[in-house]
């Protein structure tokens, strides 16, 4: 595998003006099946290899449109799709339109590198977007190395992931530095709490997020009551909350994204009346649906919000929702930019597309967007600061603007 050698500081830009469409409904309805080719408003344009002649540069997608991530699988298909329709009714980028091709990972290790595989060895494919969950992505990384194809997530966090090769990059913040500071920050500061339990998804991304959120519990001098996994495709959290509540927490920490909304109900239902607070999840609709009132307190530290009344992501989100029925997520505007931050490379490249220039052009990427500056590290990752978001009567209010300590 090659090393990440001398990543120079990528500007990343989140969006201005987005707008997005959903083939399918949120994760609460019926999903998509698997592996559904779906495309951008291209379809009819020829596939290529990213020759001048054709002028199509086609992107893979990998999502978990089913399975307990759906809701932001589904929304990395839309967003990617209307990020390319943009893009597109602009001109293109050089002459040339954009395509996408999507494949349903539903969240599991060896089905989304089944589809890189597919991917890698499709000449016509120039970069691939996703997947959703680190471990996803950490298992594509010797693929992405073999084929010289950049994978670009928009969601995965687990510091060790784009350090793997010069071909991984990703949009989301970084777990060595969200988690600590939800620890310190959130827990600590923000709550005034001097104690919590915590419970996490037992994957590679909830592992390191947990190791990191222990140290910053540590430095913040909170005392630690309780810390419990699970595993990703659990429904009944019965004993761990029992056991968790039985520490006496008045503060429970939940790591995790999909599982979130059936944690929350069962912590009530046991009669357990703590804080929760929430690092995974993002903003997301379907907590304030499917929990109801019990959502009401629960604290979400999140990179972005997205709202209806905002002047800067007001077309994103009522296009969004027109499509999808849901608010979009900030993992959602994640897979907005990986096709944006893509454009801005093919923008550099002179001559005939190839992965490799692709590759290379990343490097020098500047973006601005809707959420603010992003720029990648040496290692392909990126800096981004987080907003404390908290349910009050049912909605999602920005407590604390970014750059909280």
């Amino acid at each position: 595998m090659k090393s990440k050698t001398g990543k120079k500081l990528l500007s990343l830009l989140a969006i201005t003006g987005l707008s997005v469409t959903l083939l399918g409904a949120c994760a609460s309805d019926v999903p998509p099946a698997a592996n559904i080719d779906t495309k951008s408003a291209t379809e009819d344009a020829a596939e290529t290899t990213g020759t001048e002649s054709s002028k199509v540069i086609k992107f893979g997608v990998i999502a978990p449109l089913t399975g307990a991530h759906a809701e932001y699988g589904q929304g990395f298909d839309a967003a990617t799709q209307i990020a390319a329709e943009e893009i597109n009714a602009a001109g293109g980028v050089n002459g040339y339109t954009i395509e996408l091709e999507c494949q349903d990972s539903a969240a599991d290790a060896k089905t989304s590198s089944d589809i890189f595989t597919r991917y890698g060895e499709d000449d016509s494919i120039m970069a691939v977007i996703g997947d959703f969950t680190s471990s996803c992505c950490k298992a594509n990384a010797p693929l992405a190395d073999e084929y010289g194809l950049v994978q670009i997530s928009p969601t995965a966090s687990d510091p060790s992931y784009a350090s793997m090769n010069d071909y991984c990059y990703t949009v989301m913040y970084n777990q060595s530095t969200a988690a600590p500071w939800t620890a310190e920050s959130v827990v600590g500061h923000y709550l005034g709490k001097t104690a919590c339990a915590v419970m996490y998804l037992n994957t590679d991304w909830g592992i390191t997020t947990n190791d990191y959120l222990l140290q910053g519990i540590d430095k913040a001098g909170i005392k630690l009551l309780g810390d419990e996994s699970y595993s990703e495709n659990e429904t009944d959290f019965s004993s761990v909350i029992e056991k968790l509540k039985a520490t006496g927490a008045d503060c429970l920490v939940i790591l995790d994204q999909g599982n979130v909304p059936t944690i929350i109900n069962q912590v009530r239902a046991a009669d357990w009346d703590c804080q929760i607070v929430s690092l995974g999840p993002g903003a997301s609709d379907q907590i304030l649906e499917l929990c109801g009132e019990n959502a009401n307190g629960l604290v979400i530290p999140c990179p972005s919000y997205i709202t209806e009344d905002n002047p800067t992501t007001s077309d994103f989100y009522k296009k969004f929702f027109e499509k999808n029925k849901c608010a979009p997520t900030d993992h959602a505007l994640c897979a907005y930019t990986c096709v944006q931050v893509l454009a801005k490379a093919l923008e550099s490249i002179d001559g005939e597309i190839t992965r490799e220039k692709i590759k290379d052009a990343l490097k020098d990427v500047q973006y601005d967007g809707m959420a603010g500056h992003t720029q990648f590290n040496e290692d392909g990752g990126v800096n981004r600061d987080l907003l404390i978001i908290q349910v009050v009567d049912g909605t999602y209010v920005i407590q604390k603007e970014y750059g909280y300590k």
